[in-house]
């Protein structure tokens, strides 16, 4: 079962780097257990641009659709056995970025 795994960024209580290379550690061992889909990091949220094409024509916003002080910094796609599996690599994320993890499975057909 594939699960995302989204790093949640806070503008209150910005990320430790205290430990350069974990997360590149932590990608490394999910190539190698095999449970790497995709993964990346993101920009600052001042970068985004919303596209709303709901009413016809597309109307493009620049910044992120909501302003909240936590935003999505970044992400993983994983397969994982079960939802235990995906609870214990969502824990080493945490870890490896000093950021709350937020785990959600993929439902339906993707």
């Amino acid at each position: 079962m594939h699960y995302l795994l989204t790093v949640i960024g806070d503008t209150d209580n910005p990320a430790d780097d205290s430990a350069p290379g974990a997360i590149d550690a932590f990608n490394d061992r999910l190539r190698a257990e095999g449970r790497w889909v995709f993964g990346g990091g993101l920009t600052n949220p001042r970068d985004a641009t919303v596209t709303d094409s709901r009413g016809g024509e597309p109307v493009l916003t620049d910044g992120p659709f909501v302003e909240s002080k936590e935003f999505l910094a970044g992400f993983w796609v994983v397969t994982a056995d079960d939802l235990d599996a995906a609870l214990a690599l969502s824990a080493d994320a945490s870890r490896a970025c000093h950021r709350k993890i937020e785990l959600r499975p993929f439902g339906g057909v993707a």
